[in-house]
């Protein structure tokens, strides 16, 4: 199950909509996806209720019997939105589950800040400095009749990082996602330009999301450590992090209440449990 994170601790750098339309090219492909939302503005979700029941459809997290936040059952690709201000024991689960990370970058001296403190974490991660999971900037919001581009461009060159592609600042973004589109759904004629500027950007994603089975690590295919089982059952069993009352809610939230589904009965996670996954990220970070 192909996983692709959209990662940057800034808020407002374009995350849910790059998210969004990584899921719905997904959908048009005739994968079976689910966007994830993990931010507390719960900004792809809310795209996702506007979004017509006649398009490719692209599913929302689940809840089990135990009213634990899970992968639905079919699911083959994962696009996952995260929130502003990730860092430590969250970023690093979000990062053990990703076949690759994607950060958004506006221009802004404090955007390229921000994403070079998110990276210099990353690469720290065992997943990321292995290989195993890949990582890629995207340059968002970027005026054509500037050199907003070339700034970008050399700042991810100074960082040994990918810049695969640049979406630039246009009104048909936001209209389209106020209508639950995306403009993979809609005529080609009617976005040629900015769909253009999502070539580059698909020929890195393609592998990431469809790669080859025979060439799976052999940890995917029998993996061991603290988690075992396959990355389904991973991203599954994680999924308690996400219930009320846990860190990454309380991150999430801001100390507000979640979904209001979540919040009327999901389990408290107690400190004995964030204590255990806070050893077992310790571990994992070792091996």
């Amino acid at each position: 199950m192909p996983v692709i994170a959209v990662v940057n601790r800034k808020g407002g750098s374009g995350k849910s909509t790059f998210a969004a339309h990584v899921a719905a090219w997904c959908a048009r492909q005739g994968h079976a996806v689910m966007l994830g939302d993990i931010d507390r503005q719960q900004s792809s979700r809310g795209w996702l209720k506007r979004r017509d029941a006649g398009l490719p459809t692209i599913a929302p997290w689940t809840l089990d019997q135990k009213n634990v936040l899970r992968v639905p059952t079919g699911i083959t690709h994962v696009v996952l939105d995260t929130p502003g201000g990730l860092h430590g024991f969250e970023l690093a689960r979000v990062v053990m589950f990703a076949d690759a990370v994607v950060i958004p970058v506006c221009p802004s001296v404090f955007d390229r800040e921000a994403a070079t403190a998110c990276l210099a974490e990353m690469q720290s991660l065992p997943r990321v400095a292995s290989g195993r999971c890949k990582v890629a900037a995207v340059g968002m919001r970027v005026d054509g009749r500037t050199n907003a581009a070339a700034s970008l461009r050399a700042w991810a060159e100074g960082q040994g990082l990918p810049l695969i592609g640049v979406i630039r600042e246009t009104q048909g973004y936001v209209r389209n996602l106020e209508r639950g589109l995306t403009l993979f759904d809609l005529p080609a004629d009617e976005a040629k330009k900015d769909l253009a500027q999502w070539e580059a950007i698909l020929d890195w994603i393609r592998p990431v999301l469809q790669p080859q089975a025979a060439a799976e690590p052999a940890l995917r295919r029998n993996p061991v450590g603290p988690l075992g089982g396959s990355l389904a059952p991973q991203l599954k069993a994680a999924q308690h992090t996400l219930a009320q009352g846990s860190r990454l809610a309380s991150v999430l939230s801001g100390g507000r209440p979640l979904h209001a589904a979540v919040q009327r009965s999901a389990p408290v996670i107690t400190p004995r449990t964030q204590a255990g996954e806070v050893q077992q990220h310790q571990q994992l970070l070792k091996t």
